[in-house]
């Protein structure tokens, strides 16, 4: 049973987090118990555990009206793309220098994947693969604390870069981004590894920082 609460907790957690992210709940909007019970059909205990854990991650503000949404600001990106061109490339560099052929195989079929879909416009899966490139190369950096560093780094820019996917250049230009990446890794070239990566998120910082919150 507790077992069953603690699972129940995680995943009002992660919807009310993807809500925010993806803009659903809009910086300043208010929310309250009663409402999200209404909404999302739970009883109050999961609820007050997922908001406990919102307002740690500083994307809620308790105020004695509710609970206040504070989302990503234009400051928080700009932190956030800054965090991430320090170690991201380091991540790639680790990668390269890791990597197996059975995980190597994973990240080409993500890549293609990702390539695939780019001429067809299909941003919801372009974001998807887009995503999980980023996230096989924390993975298999070797390193956990890389992992548990960029993952929740990654998922904070959601809304922003589904923007990006959905402008066709942008999308285009990330994909052959990837693929310069993936060319220098498959070498186990970690120098290049890291430039590429880094050059990768400077890019995508500058598109997305460019169209503002």
């Amino acid at each position: 049973m507790e077992h069953k609460s603690i699972s129940l907790a995680e995943q009002v957690f992660e919807r009310l987090e993807n809500e925010i992210l993806s803009g659903n709940y809009q910086r300043g909007e208010l929310l309250t118990e009663m409402m999200l019970v209404s909404d999302l059909g739970v009883s109050r205990t999961p609820i007050r555990e997922a908001l406990h854990r919102l307002e740690q991650e500083h994307l809620i503000e308790i105020t004695q009206k509710g609970f206040l949404v504070l989302g990503v600001t234009q400051q928080d990106l700009a932190d956030i793309f800054d965090i991430r061109m320090r170690i991201e490339g380091i991540a790639s560099r680790m990668a390269a220098e890791n990597i197996t052929e059975e995980q190597l195989a994973e990240l080409r079929e993500t890549l293609e994947l990702q390539e695939f879909y780019v001429p067809r416009h299909d941003a919801d899966h372009i974001k998807i693969y887009d995503s999980k490139f980023h996230q096989l190369i924390y993975r298999f950096s070797g390193s956990s604390v890389f992992y548990d560093t960029l993952m929740p780094l990654h998922k904070k820019v959601q809304k922003y870069r589904k923007a990006s996917v959905e402008n066709q250049s942008r999308a285009k230009q990330s994909a052959s981004e990837h693929r310069a990446i993936f060319e220098a890794i498959a070498a186990h070239d970690a120098a290049h590894a890291e430039q590429f990566t880094v050059e990768h998120i400077t890019n995508a910082a500058n598109h997305i920082l460019k169209r503002g919150t």
